[in-house]
């Protein structure tokens, strides 16, 4: 049994039925949607045309969105049904970032991920979900695909079907007939400030505590500090009328849902950068003397300030990860309820046992036991290493975003933590010179290549082109973190290697404002 929906094109009329009966069916506030539909036109007036699709979570037969959850708060039913508890949500916002098709939300009231549930409640009382008994035209038809004799799999086998991103290998089970490709890829029609009667600046709950699309005064404001011209009304007629030109001839976003906007915003940059330090501090400490079997010959006080800010920071990582949450209060869940197969459980777990061993470390440094710090000497490297790269491979599980998808990322993840080890043994004048130089050409290389190459994607190429537009906010900020932590420290300890300390400092000021940058740039490209 696999159910699933089949959207008929040629019928919908975009009467937005099927938004309001699942609104009403499950009691939606409003803002948010688990349906929607989305309005697109083509050609100059008077030679139009309009189109209709309507949008909702795609019970994927791969669903990444239940891989990524920590807690199984999404999970895969016997019949094919994506289904969720929010009472084993804990607001982490892993599952919008790994759907593909935008589909999952934050309820404002509960503040637990929600989307399209196939009206589970229904079926298993017989019934079809309540967008399909509503719609006026019969657009939209469900059943189990795999009975050959249910409607949806004679249509399937029937009609010329097209699903939405056949790439991303989630095998979907909404299938659209007579597919709009405008109206089905995000690409093909930018997502606008307002629509005729959506205002994409302003949000609902977690919507507007984040933050939406640019409005117009915002486009306005960029053109006038990129033309030198003054922000006057005059300016934002001029950046309306331009719009308007360029719209004319191009496929038009004339009505959709609102921008969910930035989901992971300053807190997990801040995150990763003090485990950076955190892991850095203990692998740049450490790793020379567990090499030379000389761990004994460590100066007490350094070992003792190494260990202290480890688990200070790690500390302040902890902070930041569960100030993220949208229910902190159950930020256990993760421990106690975990999915393994998410990077978030084997993250929590890994960072567990690396404050575990540092903190035992702490305490046998206090009382001079020696032999447990050369026992744990080895193990604490290991686990080091791994809390600064675990996050890598959370990223590459947010399928949504393309741009985090480079192999590259552990790499970087890793010469970050080499980069702000090496400040931090700057403090104590013993900065490995030669590899704070290789790591910070690291983080000139990972640039290069994630910068220069060619692209898997137009989401990932589209994120890069934002990163780079002299014109935009995000290319100065990309600028400076490749100098700061790449070309200026290098100069510096290479030339003046008493500036080891300042080279330190801009450095760690430089893997800040690079994972700023990377973090949150892939999150403006639509993905709906």
């Amino acid at each position: 049994m696999n159910f699933g929906f089949v959207i008929d094109q040629r019928k919908c009329i975009g009467c937005h039925a099927c938004t309001v009966a699942c609104k009403s069916e499950h009691d939606v506030p409003l803002g948010v949607y688990r349906t929607h539909v989305k309005y697109v036109e083509k050609g100059a007036y008077p030679d139009t045309t309009r189109s209709f699709s309507v949008h909702r979570c795609n019970h994927c037969a791969d669903a990444p969105c239940t891989t990524i959850c920590p807690t199984s708060a999404l999970f895969t039913r016997s019949d094919g049904i994506v289904d969720f508890d929010n009472r084993r949500c804990i607001g982490c916002k892993a599952c919008m970032q790994a759907c593909p098709y935008d589909a999952l939300y934050i309820d404002p009231k509960t503040n637990t991920a929600a989307k399209c549930n196939y009206c589970a409640h229904r079926v298993d009382h017989g019934y079809e979900p309540a967008c399909v008994i509503v719609c006026p035209v019969e657009a939209i038809v469900s059943g189990d695909v795999d009975d050959p004799t249910s409607k949806i799999a004679r249509t399937v086998a029937r009609e010329k079907v097209s699903v939405r991103k056949a790439e991303k290998a989630t095998v979907p089970n909404v299938w659209y007939v007579d597919a709009d490709h405008a109206s089905l890829t995000a690409a093909a029609a930018d997502r606008e400030a307002q629509y005729a009667f959506t205002d994409q600046a302003k949000g609902v709950g977690h919507h507007a505590k984040h933050h939406g699309g640019d409005t117009l005064l915002a486009l306005a404001m960029e053109h006038a500090r990129a033309t030198g011209q003054p922000l006057d009304d005059r300016a934002v007629d001029r950046v309306s009328q331009e719009l308007e030109r360029e719209a004319q001839f191009a496929n038009r976003r004339v009505y959709d849902a609102p921008s969910k906007g930035v989901l992971w915003g300053w807190e997990v940059t801040a995150y990763i950068w003090t485990k950076a330090v955190a892991t850095g501090a203990l692998l740049v400490g450490y790793l020379p003397f567990a090499i030379a079997g000389t761990a004994d010959a460590i100066p007490r006080g350094f070992e003792l300030t190494m260990l202290l800010t480890t688990l200070v920071f790690m500390a302040l990582t902890g902070a930041l990860l569960v100030k993220d949450l949208d229910r902190p209060d159950r930020f256990l869940y993760v421990m106690l309820r975990p999915n393994w197969s998410s990077w978030l459980v084997r993250g929590a777990y890994i960072i567990a046992a690396f404050c575990g061993v540092v903190t035992v470390m702490f305490l046998a440094h206090v009382v001079k036991w020696r032999g447990l710090i050369d026992l744990l000497l080895w193990p604490s490297i290991a686990l080091a290493a791994a809390t600064a790269i675990y996050t890598a491979f959370l990223f590459a599980q947010a399928k949504g975003r393309d741009a985090w998808q480079s192999p590259l990322g552990a790499v970087k993840m890793l010469a970050h933590a080499v980069i702000a080890g090496c400040a931090f043994t700057a403090l104590f004048g013993a900065m490995p010179t030669g590899l704070f130089v290789t790591a910070c050409g690291m983080h000139l290389f990972v640039h290069a290549i994630e910068l220069f190459s060619t692209h898997a994607s137009k989401d990932a190429a589209r994120a890069v082109e934002i990163m780079t537009d002299k014109r935009g906010r995000f290319y100065p900020i990309l600028v400076q973190g490749i100098v700061y932590a790449g070309i200026l420290p290098i100069a510096l300890v290479v030339f003046w290697p008493s500036t080891a300390v300042v080279a330190g400092l801009f450095a760690l000021i430089g893997i800040y404002l690079s994972e700023l940058v990377w973090v949150r740039v892939p999150q403006l490209i639509p993905l709906d």
